[in-house]
Parts: C-alpha cells; sequence; structure tokens
C-alpha cells in the first residue's frame, strides 16, 4: 500500500488573531481524487469546511465538503484556499486568479502590501422588503426589548432582519433552538454601528455595520463569520451610506469582519485577514483510492467537474449556497 503525503492548513478566516473568525481546512491534491475520499478527509477535520484544491492545465479547481456533504459555494473556505495557496508561495503578493467551481469562476487576489490578507468576489443578491414575521418580533421583543425595523427576504434562501441601534446585538443568546419555518433556513440579524466610538476595527477603520448568522435548519446554530451574509446585505448598506465601500463585523463568539466593495451589481469584493492556526501533511494510503483512468477526450477537469450536473445538495439553501 502506497502512501501519499498531501499540503494541508488550518486557516481562521476573517480573523488576524488565533482563536477567531472562522476554521477551514485546506488540502492540496496531486490528482483528482474521489468524493467518498474527500467527504470522509472532511468528516475527520471537523471543521464547518473543508477545501480541496487541485491545478489543472494552468488553472486551480476547488471543492468545499462540510463533514456531512458537499456544498456549491462557501466564502469563508475560498478565502482559506487563497491564503493557503500564498502560504505554499502557489500565488504572490499584487498576483491574481480565479477558483473554478461548481458557482463558476470566483476571481481572488492577494493585496500587494497586506500580508495575510486577501480578496474574492462572490455573487451578491437582491433582497426583497417584506412585512417581519410576527414570531420573529415576538422573540426580538422577548430576547433584545426592540422589533425589526426592516425585513427582507432573498433569492439565496436567507431572511434579514435590521435591529435599531440601541439592540444589543452581540449579547443575544439562545436564539437558534427558538427559531421556526423558513426562519431556521438563514436568519442575518443587522444593525448598524455609530460612525464614531469604540466599536470593532477592520484594518483600522471602524466597521460601518456589524450582524449575526443563524441557521439551525441548515445544521448549524450560528455561523461564525459569514461571507455570504456580507456579500448579500453589503449592496443594502453601501446605498445606505451612500459609498461603494463598507465594512461589517459579525459578532458571534469567533468574531471576525471584512472590507466589502461593490464590483458589479451582482458582484461583491470581500477583502479580509486570516490566521493560520497549523500547517502540516496529511497522509493518506492511495490503494484503493485511485481515480479511474481517462479515456480518449477526457480531461481530469471533466472528471473534477462531473458533479456540476448534481441537483441535489442537502447543506444548501434554496438557491445553492451556503452559509460561510
Amino acid at each position: 500500500m502506497s502512501v501519499e503525503t498531501l499540503p494541508a492548513v488550518l486557516i481562521e478566516a476573517f480573523s488576524d488573531g488565533p482563536f477567531g473568525g472562522n476554521g477551514a481546512a485546506v488540502v492540496a491534491l496531486t490528482h483528482p481524487m474521489p468524493d467518498a475520499w474527500m467527504q470522509a478527509v472532511a468528516a475527520s477535520l471537523r471543521q464547518s469546511e473543508t477545501a480541496f484544491l487541485l491545478q489543472d492545465e494552468g488553472r486551480w479547481l476547488l471543492r468545499w465538503f462540510t463533514p456531512t456533504c458537499e456544498v456549491p459555494l462557501c466564502g469563508h473556505a475560498t478565502l482559506a484556499a487563497l491564503l493557503a495557496l500564498a502560504h505554499w508561495n502557489r500565488l504572490g503578493p499584487g498576483e491574481r486568479t480565479s477558483l473554478h467551481s461548481r458557482s463558476g469562476p470566483l476571481e481572488v487576489a492577494l493585496p500587494q502590501n497586506q500580508a495575510g490578507w486577501g480578496a474574492i468576489v462572490l455573487p451578491s443578491g437582491e433582497l426583497q422588503p417584506e412585512v417581519a414575521p410576527a414570531v420573529l418580533q415576538q422573540l426580538l421583543g422577548d430576547r433584545l426589548g426592540c422589533e425589526a425595523e426592516g425585513f427582507w427576504t432573498s433569492a439565496l434562501g436567507y431572511q434579514v432582519a435590521l435591529l435599531p441601534l440601541h439592540a444589543s446585538l452581540a449579547s443575544l443568546e439562545g436564539l437558534a433552538p427558538a427559531l421556526e419555518g423558513s426562519l431556521r433556513q438563514g436568519l442575518v440579524l443587522m444593525q448598524g454601528l455609530a460612525p464614531a466610538g469604540d466599536g470593532p476595527r477592520i484594518g483600522g477603520e471602524p466597521a460601518d455595520y456589524q450582524l449575526r448568522f443563524f441557521a439551525p435548519g441548515l445544521g448549524i446554530p450560528e455561523d461564525p463569520v459569514t461571507g455570504s451574509a456580507h456579500a448579500l446585505v453589503a449592496p443594502w448598506w453601501q446605498k445606505r451610506l451612500g459609498r461603494p465601500l463598507v465594512r461589517g463585523w459579525q459578532c458571534s463568539d469567533r468574531p471576525g469582519g471584512m472590507v466589502c466593495e461593490a464590483v458589479s451589481s451582482a458582484m461583491i469584493r470581500l477583502t479580509g485577514s486570516g490566521h493560520l492556526l497549523w500547517d502540516g501533511t496529511l497522509r493518506t494510503a492511495s490503494a484503493g483510492w485511485e481515480p479511474p483512468p481517462i479515456g480518449d477526450g477526457d480531461t481530469w477537469a471533466d472528471r473534477w467537474n462531473g458533479w456540476r450536473t448534481a441537483t441535489r445538495w442537502p447543506c444548501s439553501t434554496a438557491s445553492g449556497a451556503t452559509p460561510s
């Protein structure tokens, strides 16, 4: 039985220090591996996401697995994958590339003079105003002594509520078990932050807003720092504040933040830092896990991307995106 050694790291994304942000393992493959093997690795590593990178014909292919299933989009693990490439000297300061995924090519870049930082471009979405559910207003009244000032749904499957400035969002506890119905599939609670004060800072500048994200229906009582949630709500804050760049904070028990910049009406660039928690190798017995031989006209990319035709994603929201 032969043994292959693969580079692997654990990066806490959207955090500039240890034990914050959202953790993701990243594994660099030398050739495509079967889905069952990648799923088993993710289950063993027990991170919210494990990202697998493979270089094929000059481009990077990227897939994401939770401990229980593959997902079609993950923001924090995309940032972790970018920072892993930097750590392995596969991408340098000032360079950019695209990571090819089921959600299409995702543009990523390393800032020229910001070591430990990376920028990723994620699809955004449109918020549809709705009347806040009575059950949510009751919960907010009981837990925070306030009501939502605005409420939206989205094609992403997330529902978004705007809280008043005086609400103590950071101190909110035990909300996930109390959520009912569609609120369990992804609830963003957000609020503005005072422009001057002792609030959180991102890259030395004060945050403009903060949020928390709950998705017990997806097996995630609360996600620490959720790139897809910020990509969804950042355009609303950009319009409200009248500028194309805003800074968002996530006040979970593993807090972190990012700079959100409009790229187009449908895409948002998220720039944030990541902390390398461990750097090592993944030892794997290759016997029994060899990929099938490729045929005439076939490529590794064809094998790798065959999952794009899948229509069901157990961890997914209505649109196929996942909290991260």
